[in-house]
């Protein structure tokens, strides 16, 4: 007799649940993804044929050699071209190859633009960015506000080349150049010993001391050591306390002979910004022109004082709108903002 299966085959059957459970979807970390550069100028970072320059007229001169404004025939692009006259060497030469090419590299809005160097029949020629407004010599700028913003883009592209290495060693007004959008550059920085000696771009006279730093005239005063950072801070202040002033702010002119320079910058007290000044421009002046090399201010302090913070927060109101945001960058100030002490 058979087993009664009926209650069996009645149940429901159970099926094994085989499916595995997935993981919960876990967020994406965010990926920071920069943004496509904008493209860059065609001449940025190639050769220019020399062929292709056309001189238009001769815009300074000197001992060493003549600056030409160019025009860039493929481009009509205007450029300055800087002839250096003189016989070099190979081994000079081939140093100031080295040196142009590193100078190539230097981008800042605030520092003339080098764009390339050719060595034709015994002349280094040295083709720069063109400032149409030419160089500051001869400003008188006693608007505060004004000056304020000329100053921080002077000590801007200061900083910038200081924070690559490259000391100036020859800031003066002539090597400060404007152009038609009011921004100030700086020209003629960190080229070698063989270079140093060419011409201003504004006709004035050649190898002059008069923003020299004391020490770096008279070596004696700091044990024959020199800071070119502290040297170029020292010239800043020499080339904003004479725009202010509308004239050399030492006792001599700045065309006087060696012996009468040097009395008056490395023997006297620094030149002072009048008491009709406001207290942050002649505390400003004060930090540039300290004797004591060390005691000067450098460019990141600069940025940071009061005479030129007011400029930059208020530049959007300036003539001089276009500028480079440099002060963002820039280490917490120094607890201390004065040097009186």
């Amino acid at each position: 007799m058979k087993p009664n299966n009926n209650n069996s085959n009645s149940r429901p059957r159970r099926r094994l649940d085989l499916t595995l459970p997935l993981p919960l979807p876990q967020p994406q970390p965010q990926i920071a993804v920069p943004l496509p550069l904008p493209p860059s100028s065609t001449l940025q970072h190639q050769h220019i044929n020399f062929s292709d320059l056309h001189r238009i007229n001769r815009i300074g001169s000197g001992s060493g050699g003549t600056v030409y404004k160019v025009l860039h025939l493929p481009t009509d692009t205007l450029f300055a071209l800087k002839v250096i006259y003189g016989t070099h060497d190979d081994d000079a030469r081939h140093q100031i190859r080295r040196e142009i090419e590193i100078l190539r590299g230097v981008d800042n809005l605030n520092v003339v633009k080098c764009h390339d160097m050719f060595d034709r029949a015994g002349e280094i020629q040295v083709l720069l960015e063109y400032m149409d407004g030419g160089c500051l010599q001869g400003t008188h700028l006693s608007d505060e506000s004004l000056l304020a913003d000329l100053t921080r883009q002077i000590i801007s592209g200061l900083y910038y080349l200081h924070r690559r290495k490259i000391v100036h060693r020859d800031i003066k007004p002539s090597n400060l150049l404007i152009n038609s959008k009011k921004q100030v550059k700086i020209a003629d920085f960190g080229v070698s010993r063989i270079l140093e000696q060419t011409m201003d771009p504004c006709n004035s006279a050649v190898g002059t001391i008069a923003y020299m730093s004391p020490e770096r005239i008279n070596t004696d005063l700091n044990e024959g050591k020199y800071d070119g950072c502290a040297g170029d801070i020292w010239s800043v202040g020499v080339s904003i306390l004479e725009f202010y002033l509308g004239r050399f702010p030492f006792t001599v002119g700045r065309q006087g002979d060696w012996a009468s320079l040097m009395c008056a910058i490395c023997m006297s007290q620094p030149p002072k910004a009048p008491a009709t000044a406001s207290r942050e421009f002649r505390d400003f002046v004060a930090c540039c022109l300290q004797k004591d090399p060390a005691r000067r201010w450098t460019a990141a302090q600069l940025l940071r004082h009061p005479f030129v913070t007011g400029a930059a927060l208020n530049h959007k109101h300036s003539s001089y709108s276009q500028v480079h945001p440099t002060y963002e960058l820039l280490p917490p100030p120094c607890p201390q903002f004065s040097s009186s002490s």
